[in-house]
C-alpha cells in the first residue's frame, strides 16, 4: 500500500506541475508505516549442517549458490550455462524464471537495473557446479530424444525448467532430513546477507550482491542484525573499559622516548 501511494503522489505531482490539475489530492494522505518483514535466517552451524545434508542431492549446486551467494529463487532457476565463467569464477545475473498467467514457466529479464549483476562464485560453488554440470551430460545422453534442450543450468532429469513450488517442496524434504526446522527458500538469501554482516562485510559489498536497488532497502531489511552487532561492539567496549589498571591483559606502557 505504501508503494501503491507513492507511485500514485508522484504521478499527481507531474499532472499539477503540468497544469492538468490544480492540486495532489494523494499529498495529504497519510500511508501506516509497513511491519518489518519477519525471516528465519540460519545460524552458521545449522548452514553447515544443510549442506552436509543437501551434499548427495542432484540439487546440491543450487542449495550451495543460495547459501553462498545470496540468490533469489527466480535467479537460481533462470540461470543458463552462458551466464556462468567457471574458469573466471563469476556469474552474470540478469534472467529470473517465474510462473506467468499467460505463459506458465517463462524465463524474464530481471525487474530492475540493480538486479542485473556480476557477482563473484566460491570455489565451492564452482566444483559443485561442474560435478552438477557432468551429472546433467549424464542425463541428457539417458533422455536421448526426449531431452529439452534450453540451456538452464538446473532442470528436471529431462531437461524442462524446474517448477518453483516443486523446488520449495524438495527444499522442505532437505531441511528434514537435516532435522532442521522448517523455513522458506527465501530465508537462504537472508541467511547469507545475515551471515556476511555478522564476518564484518560490508553493507555495501552485501548490497551489490544481493541485487538491492538502494542501500537502504539492504540497511533497512538487516536493521535489527546490524543493530545486535552494535550491542555486541558496546559490550566488548564495555569490557576493555571496566579492566583494571593491574589487569594481566592490558598492553604495556608506552616507554618515554627522549
Amino acid at each position: 500500500m505504501t508503494y501503491v501511494h507513492a507511485v500514485l503522489k508522484s504521478a499527481l505531482e507531474h499532472a499539477v506541475r503540468e497544469d492538468e490539475l490544480p492540486r495532489n489530492v494523494a499529498r495529504n494522505v497519510k500511508t501506516t508505516t509497513p511491519r518489518p518483514r519477519r525471516f528465519q535466517p540460519l545460524i552458521a552451524a545449522e548452514a553447515r549442517q544443510f549442506l552436509q545434508s543437501a551434499g548427495d542431492d542432484r540439487l546440491h549446486a543450487l542449495y550451495e549458490l543460495a547459501l553462498r551467494t545470496g540468490l533469489r529463487k527466480g535467479e537460481l532457476l533462470g540461470l543458463h550455462w552462458e551466464d556462468l565463467d567457471l574458469d573466471g569464477c563469476t556469474a552474470t545475473i540478469h534472467r529470473s524464471l517465474q510462473r506467468t498467467r499467460s505463459q506458465g514457466l517463462t524465463v524474464l529479464h530481471t525487474k530492475t537495473l540493480a538486479s542485473e549483476r556480476r557477482i563473484a562464485l566460491p570455489t565451492e560453488c564452482i566444483t559443485s557446479l561442474k560435478i552438477h554440470q557432468d551429472r546433467q551430460q549424464e542425463e541428457r545422453q539417458a533422455a536421448r530424444a526426449g531431452w529439452t534442450d534450453n540451456g538452464l543450468v538446473f532442470t528436471t532429469v529431462k531437461g524442462g525448467p524446474l517448477d518453483p513450488g516443486n523446488l520449495t517442496r524438495r527444499f522442505r524434504r532437505v531441511l528434514h532430513s537435516a532435522g532442521l526446522r522448517t523455513i522458506r527458500f527465501h530465508d537462504l538469501r537472508h541467511s547469507t546477507a545475515t551471515l556476511l554482516l555478522e564476518q564484518g562485510v560490508d553493507l555495501v559489498v552485501i548490497k551489490e550482491l544481493l541485487g538491492h536497488a538502494h542501500i537502504g532497502v539492504t540497511a533497512g531489511v538487516y536493521a535489527h542484525v546490524r543493530l545486535r552487532l552494535q550491542r555486541q561492539a558496546i559490550d566488548a567496549l564495555g569490557h576493555v573499559l571496566g579492566l583494571t589498571d593491574d589487569d594481566p591483559n592490558d598492553p604495556p606502557a608506552a616507554a618515554v622516548v627522549r
